[in-house]
């Protein structure tokens, strides 16, 4: 009866490692989405950051162009104070002029003096013509340089504008890709752990019906006894044949799932916690579970299993499922265990 009740307890299922694998895999998604979303800020604020300078140009580029302006402006002002006082003094040399000739007409004669002193107004007449003809030529030319400085604030305007709905959508296309990132992960989650479902299926209809083979969590786990000698990691003839039908099903399975799905086999040597001699083979528990799991990857490959679809790890001794140190909780603990995970 001790040995009936030892046989139940073994084929136990013990779910605390799947909710472990569980809980890992949830984490890695969800650095996964930090990292894509660090990213994204990142990519953001570096455009951000390019979009700052150049507003701090125009910004700069405004402010001369008015500063210009105004210079402009009050260039104007000055010139046109200038005209206001040479028509003024024009007014009144033609006034004065009026009178000369009015008294020449009047008089019976004209002296020397009075036709001197009319040449004088008349050559003093003439030059502030003249200075009012270049005074109104250059108010012209400053309407015109006000006119394109006003053009090219408009156009600064207009670039500010432009860069403001850029950025904006910028960052509305940002987080419609975080969306659909979010969205194109959570799918290809469930996608995996339909295949992977699928696999354990076929696994559990075509290993032997054995207390040593079994399901914990998720994850099909080989005592190592049914694989390896002891203290060895050569697959004996028993191990072979369970490998053989492990390829044969999994093979199968790469056939089916989509080329976009990164998914891996991932198999884990565990030992129990008795320390190695140091004088054989393996000088620790971690070399022995490692050699384990690589003999098995490498029967995989060639049984025909892709070698970028495996990943061989040991644990060594440090991951137990039954606590202990009796000798059936060793026997539980010296495992290979097979995982069907993403990369």
């Amino acid at each position: 009866m001790g040995l009936a009740r030892n046989r139940r307890r073994e084929r136990t299922v013990d779910y605390w490692p799947g909710f472990v694998d569980a809980l890992s895999t949830l984490l890695m998604a969800i650095m996964f989405l930090l990292t894509v979303f660090v990213v994204a800020q990142f990519v953001l604020s570096r455009e951000i950051s390019g979009r700052d300078e150049v507003l701090n140009r125009l910004n700069s580029q405004i402010n001369e162009l008015t500063q210009a302006l105004a210079l402009e402006k009050s260039g104007k002002q000055d010139l046109e104070d200038s005209v206001a006082n040479l028509q003024a003094s024009l007014s009144v040399a033609e006034g004065d002029r009026s009178r000369l000739q009015a008294l020449l007409d009047a008089g019976s004669g004209s002296n020397q003096a009075a036709q001197q002193q009319v040449g004088t107004l008349t050559q003093q007449l003439s030059d502030q013509k003249q200075a009012s003809a270049r005074a109104l030529s250059q108010v012209d030319l400053l309407n015109q340089q006000i006119a394109a400085l006003r053009s090219q604030i408009a156009a600064v305007e207009q670039a500010l504008q432009a860069s403001e709905d850029k950025d904006q959508s910028s960052q509305v296309k940002i987080a419609d890709l975080g969306r659909r990132l979010n969205v194109a992960l959570a799918q290809k989650v469930q996608e995996l752990n339909r295949y992977r479902s699928d696999f354990f299926g076929r696994l559990r209809d075509i290993l032997s019906d054995r207390d040593n083979i079994r399901v914990v969590g998720d994850r099909f786990v080989f005592q190592s006894e049914v694989l390896f000698p002891s203290g060895g990691a050569d697959l004996n003839p028993e191990g072979q044949a369970e490998m053989a039908k492990l390829a044969a099903a999994l093979i199968d399975l790469a056939k089916e799932i989509p080329p976009e799905i990164n998914w891996v086999l991932r198999v884990d040597g565990h030992t129990d916690n008795v320390p190695l001699s140091g004088t054989g083979r393996y000088p620790d528990n971690w070399a022995l579970s490692s050699a384990r799991a690589i003999a098995v990857v490498k029967f995989l490959i060639a049984q025909g299993v892709p070698a970028d679809r495996l990943v061989a790890a040991g644990f060594g001794e440090f991951q137990p499922i039954a606590p202990g140190d009796t000798p059936e909780a060793r026997a539980t603990n010296r495992r290979i265990e097979l995982k069907l995970t993403e990369k």
